[in-house]
């Protein structure tokens, strides 16, 4: 098995990744249910299979064409398993391809965005749908003649097999995308696959996964092995500090790293929460010049990741060679990170952006990684944490990116910029967490956008800054919506930051939902 594919339970769900940017979002929809699933390239479906066992095989979406000559392939034994097979987009596309079916270039016929399901066959899949909901589609190609012993459940207007199944072998497919929030109905529809046509096993609880967790670092480390790890005081960094330090004990070696992209407060509150309650061996690295350093008269968003994991790696390995000679390096990778960066376990996914912790790391880094938190999204990572006995405070956190203030800084990140922001940012952290809504809100804060406005302050003209506030809902971060705060609050936000904080002369907010647009600016 791949560094890259973690180890888990028997049965459950296996998803093969055709390179869907919302593959491990099928994977959330499909644990929600209580139920463990595990995602695979199609290179390696088979002898996946044949390891995990599952009750049931979801084949995913994708961008390519099934014509291409490089498109992702799987081998068709896949379908002789005896197991259920929902195939969604490419994935239907790719079924009806090798069982007697014909897709074509969709010209006309194609679709993107909602669309009207009208439901034909209420049953099995279809069960509880409603007539006429929306779904979601995104396709090119379509499937223009089913194989022997399909049947069509629900079309579309453009689409005639938007629903199909061949209920004797129990293969279904799906032409648009039901893990999306879009698509009404979408997760009653996987709920009646998994738990009613595939009748899986709900076994799968993250609380539960701390032994198995501490076991599996303990025989990564070994005895006598040491682990260096960037603890930035979030939520993944913590969970992951905290379990591997339950692992090894004294052989974890923390570095927080100052990197000066902090928000207010950021390195005070480590330094109390692990040096002094948990007792951890944690060592404060001031870099703040030489990130600052190198990414001085740098715009680019990604070439700006890029630079802060090279830098993050760097550190840590001087660090480790200085101390501990550590040969792991401790990360709180999750599922999120890894999908938005590369295809989960080498698929043919689209980048969207690099996260430091994933995209960031050098071919030729000479330690091996620890991330016990790879396979978990982050309501599963907080669920840990709880089990893991740490503090609400902690655990139900706003999510803060590995390159910090950084990607809410657009274009080059300078400490005039930093200031003002990190100001902000204090500013709407205080006002939402005063007032309780904290609660109701994934993520929280300011961005700086440099595009000087007029203003009047002291009855004299200013010519400053942006502050964008950006307040969004979500349950994984795959997808969010933004989110609106009463007016009073919005008022004290934004006449606080005009008044308290230097640079700005404008306050905007941002009415941007995930997709089209990303959480973070950058």
């Amino acid at each position: 098995m791949s560094q890259h594919e973690q180890q888990g339970p028997s049965g459950g769900v296996l998803i093969v990744d055709f390179g869907a940017q919302y593959c491990q979002l099928i994977a959330r929809r499909v644990r929600e249910l209580g139920v463990y699933s595990r995602i695979t390239v199609p290179e390696r479906a088979m002898f996946t299979f044949q390891h995990m066992r599952p009750q049931a095989v979801i084949l995913s979406g994708g961008p390519r064409s099934v014509y291409e000559h490089d498109a992702p392939q799987l081998d068709a034994k896949i379908l002789e398993q005896g197991v259920p097979v929902l195939g969604i987009c490419y994935g239907l596309q790719w079924m009806s391809q090798h069982t007697g079916g014909e897709v074509t270039p969709a010209k006309e016929g194609a679709e993107y965005g909602r669309t009207e399901l009208q439901v034909m066959d209420a049953q099995d899949l279809l069960a509880g749908v409603r007539q006429n909901g929306i779904v979601w589609m995104s396709h090119g190609d379509k499937v223009a003649r089913l194989g022997p012993g399909f049947q069509v459940l629900a079309k579309s207007e453009p689409c005639p097999f938007a629903v199909v199944a061949d209920r004797k072998r129990r293969f279904f497919g799906l032409q648009f995308h039901p893990e999306v929030a879009h698509t009404q109905d979408g997760g009653t529809m996987l709920k009646n696959f998994v738990l009613g046509v595939a009748r899986c096993s709900t076994n799968w609880n993250p609380g539960n996964l701390v032994d198995t967790k501490i076991a599996a670092v303990k025989q990564l480390v070994g005895e006598q092995g040491e682990v260096v790890m960037g603890l930035s005081g979030g939520v993944d960094s913590s969970v992951a500090a905290v379990l591997i330090h339950r692992a090894i004990g004294k052989r974890l070696h923390c570095v927080f790293v100052d990197n000066g992209l902090l928000r207010a407060g950021e390195r005070e509150g480590v330094e109390s929460l692990f040096r002094d309650h948990y007792h951890m061996d944690l060592k404060v690295v001031d870099a703040s010049e030489r990130f600052l350093g190198e990414l001085a008269g740098v715009s680019d968003p990604e070439k700006k990741r890029k630079i802060i994991g090279k830098v993050f790696v760097d550190v840590f390995r001087d660090e480790a060679k200085r101390s501990v000679h550590a040969k792991f390096l401790g990360q709180g990778t999750l599922y999120p990170d890894v999908i938005e960066s590369v295809a989960a376990h080498g698929g043919a996914t689209s980048t969207i952006k690099s996260h430091h912790n994933v995209g960031g790391l050098p071919k030729d880094l000479d330690m091996t990684l620890v991330e016990p938190l790879r396979d978990l999204f982050k309501d599963e990572v907080r669920a840990l944490g709880r089990e893991l006995g740490l503090p609400s405070s902690l655990v139900d956190r706003q999510p803060f990116p590995g390159p910090g203030l950084a990607v809410r800084c657009l274009g080059d990140v300078t400490r005039a910029k930093l200031e003002p922001l990190r100001g902000a940012d204090r500013i709407v952290r205080e006002e939402v967490e005063q007032n309780g809504l904290h609660k109701g809100l994934w993520q929280y804060f300011a961005v700086y956008v440099p595009q000087k406005t007029v203003g009047v302050k002291g009855d004299a003209r200013v010519y400053e800054d942006v502050c964008v506030l950006r307040l969004v809902s979500s349950q994984d971060a795959m997808t969010a919506d933004w989110e609106l705060l009463p007016t009073p609050v919005l008022k004290r936000i934004s006449n606080r930051i005009l008044n308290e904080v230097k640079g700005f002369s404008r306050v905007c907010l941002d009415i941007s939902s995930k997709p089209p647009a990303t959480i973070e600016w950058e």
